[in-house]
């Protein structure tokens, strides 16, 4: 039996001054809450950790080495399916 997975992917930007192109993470949802009560998504290796409201990532812990924004934008992906627990 399958599930379904609902994913994000969250823009992170190049660095300040560098002119590196941005960086796409693709997010999915945890059990835990975030300080605005919405749920809190993260990276596959945890590395990134937002909450995500409507189209709005703010931004609970982020990747050493990356710019420093509270929010970022974040874009629905297609549902993934994924075997059930």
């Amino acid at each position: 039996m399958e599930s379904l997975e609902r994913r994000y992917a969250v823009t992170l930007p190049g660095p300040v001054c560098g002119h590196g192109p941005p960086s796409v993470v693709v997010v999915h949802r945890t059990e835990a809450l975030g300080p605005g009560g919405g749920p809190v998504w993260e990276s596959p290796g945890g590395e990134l950790r937002v909450e995500i409201v409507g189209e709005v990532a703010t931004v609970l812990s982020a990747p050493a080495g990356a710019a420093p924004h509270p929010c970022l934008h974040a874009v629905p992906l297609p549902d993934r399916a994924v075997p059930a627990p």
